[in-house]
């Protein structure tokens, strides 16, 4: 089965990479410089060692998710110039629905959050204007019926 692909800006990926590196780091120096806790005291589970086993096995998950990010992920840039008129991850695009305008950009998953304006690929809104250009009329039944009218669409990612 193929991993999942991550869409991701540059800043999101150096801000990716920089974790991943802290925290390698961190769980070096717990292992090393710390010793852990014993697993019993007298003839109870040291709760001590319970907690740190979960902090540890927290971290590794983490590690491991940013390790497969890291491995599977691809670079939201600006189309060619024949393609910058339709929506596509990347793109800021301007749509009338019932009479008003408003504006996001389309990113990955990970980097969605639309009170700042940015809305996942994989949204359903996101997803049906992919491969739409302006003046373009698109009906969302998701889970009320909303039609969106593109007004414009423009690419600012470097």
């Amino acid at each position: 089965m193929p991993s999942k692909v991550f869409y991701i800006t540059r800043e999101k990926l150096d801000g990716l990479k920089k974790e991943y590196d802290e925290l390698i780091k961190f769980e070096r120096r717990k292992v090393m410089n710390e010793e852990a806790p014993k697993i019993l005291e007298s003839e109870d589970v040291n709760p001590e060692y319970i907690s740190f086993q979960e902090d540890m096995d927290f971290l590794r998950s983490r590690i491991d998710e940013l390790r497969n990010i890291l491995g599977n992920y691809k670079l939201i840039k600006k189309p060619s110039k024949n393609l910058k008129t339709f929506v596509n991850i990347g793109a800021k695009v301007r749509i009338e629905v019932a009479g008003r305008q408003d504006e996001f950009t389309i990113v990955g998953t990970l980097e969605a959050n639309p009170s700042l304006g940015k809305i996942s690929n994989e949204s359903p809104v996101g997803k049906a204007l992919l491969g739409h250009s302006v003046g373009d009329i698109i009906t969302i039944s998701s889970p009320i019926k909303t039609t969106y009218v593109i007004k414009n669409i423009k690419y600012e990612i470097s």
